[in-house]
């Protein structure tokens, strides 16, 4: 049963006089190969197959990387909420170019994605931010820094994300370049899903959702300007990406063509 309440992190990203941020129990589960993180619930943060530390495991997670079919080299990529660092690791193996910054509240998370999940140390490429994605969102020294958001930020009850007002997704935009792209991790059988939806049209020029997949993951891309390319460029862009990372990019694009 899914009870209406304000998450913990949504208390903590109010701007009323804080008190120490509490946050759900970090409970981990194995199975099959695969090393899943949990915040003290059943539902699944975060997923690494030990074999495969830096591959993104679950279908939604790859999903997430469908920005690669229109930014071929980002100079800058931010993830807003770690989980399991499947992404940050990713970007930060796959883009060697690129600086990458991870945005986490809960310096637990940060500590267990280094010891269990493989999470590199900041270094020169790679920052790892204790603070509230609001925050980061918010700064000005963020403003068109970035080519790439990638937005997953839940709480223990993991039903809608802890941020999702117009003027959050606004913040986002403006932490983009020109051409740069967000993708944003819904679900799609929650209320919450039209208000994020409607929330990202104030503030991205265009939305486009690939198609569900387990579940309920619904993931978004939201556009700072509406992409020009064509479908062909498209295409080789993304037998290319096959070909580079075996990321199932052919998918994302029939998902893109069906959705406009």
């Amino acid at each position: 049963m899914l009870i209406k309440r304000k998450s913990i992190e949504q208390i903590e990203s109010s701007r009323r006089p804080a008190r120490k941020p509490k946050f759900a129990p970090i409970t981990l589960s194995e199975q099959d190969g695969v090393r899943y993180l949990h915040f003290g619930t059943e539902w699944v943060q975060g997923a690494m197959r030990i074999r495969k530390p830096d591959w993104p495991e679950l279908e939604y997670a790859q999903q997430m990387m469908a920005w690669m079919l229109y930014i071929e080299a980002p100079r800058a990529i931010a993830q807003l909420g770690l989980g399991s660092g499947a992404l940050t690791k990713y970007c930060y193996r796959t883009f060697l170019d690129a600086t990458v910054t991870a945005v986490e509240l809960n310096a637990s998370v940060i500590a267990v994605c280094e010891s269990m999940f493989k999470l590199p140390l900041s270094d020169a490429r790679l920052s790892v931010l204790e603070m509230d994605a609001l925050d980061f969102v918010d700064n000005p020294a963020n403003v068109e820094a970035f080519d790439v958001l990638q937005c997953d930020l839940y709480d223990a009850t993991a039903r809608g994300p802890v941020l999702d007002t117009p003027e959050f997704y606004r913040s986002c935009s403006a932490c983009l370049a020109p051409g740069g792209i967000m993708t944003v991790n819904l679900f799609g059988d929650h209320p919450s899903f039209a208000k994020n939806i409607k929330a990202m049209r104030y503030g991205f020029d265009h939305v486009i959702c690939l198609p569900e997949v387990h579940d309920g993951n619904v993931v978004a891309l939201c556009f700072k300007s509406r992409p020009t390319a064509s479908l062909d460029a498209l295409a080789a862009r993304a037998a290319a990406i096959v070909a580079a990372t075996k990321l199932p990019a052919k998918s994302w694009l029939k998902g893109i063509n069906s959705a406009e």
